[in-house]
């Protein structure tokens, strides 16, 4: 049985999460997760079909670091605003300090003209470990519902 406390906790870490994105705090988004932790941008084909595919792979809190590092200072691409709609999670015990955390988003962005359009929808297939002072991603698979994506893939989702 999962407690309410850390119901509430593992579903401010999802917020949080989404907010930071949405603030374009970049810089603390690797603080979301272990220093080993996993972050992937996979096709739901892909996973439907466990095929290794991913668009996105960053594998501890150091890549992370870096792919914002590059996004702020080399790469060039549309300027943009992020507003992500959560869905309620699906919790479920793994062992140890581990859950297994599914919920659905929608991702809208918004242009510098005021522009706003549905970017991306599909599910977050989280490992969380809430063994430490607050929850974190010990893994965190974006499963996007179509790897058709309108522009470039620069920020987190």
């Amino acid at each position: 049985m999962i407690s309410i406390e850390t119901r509430w906790l593992v579903q401010d870490l999802l917020n949080e999460y989404a907010l930071t994105i949405d603030h374009d705090e970049l810089e603390a988004w690797p603080d979301f997760f272990t220093d080993d932790g996993v972050y992937k941008i996979m096709p739901a084909e892909n996973r439907r079909q466990g095929l290794p595919g991913v668009l996105v792979l960053c594998i501890g809190s150091n890549m992370m670091r870096d792919r914002i590092k590059v996004l702020r200072e080399a790469n060039e691409f549309n300027i943009h605003f992020d507003r992500h709609i959560l869905g309620m999670p699906k919790l479920e015990p793994l062992g140890g300090n581990l859950l297994r955390v599914t919920s659905c988003y929608s991702l809208f962005q918004t242009d510098q003209e005021g522009e706003s359009r549905l970017f991306n929808v599909g599910q977050y297939e989280d490992i969380v470990d809430v063994g430490g002072p607050r929850p974190l991603f010990k893994e965190r698979v974006v499963v996007v519902d179509t790897c058709a994506v309108p522009n470039l893939l620069a920020t987190p989702i």
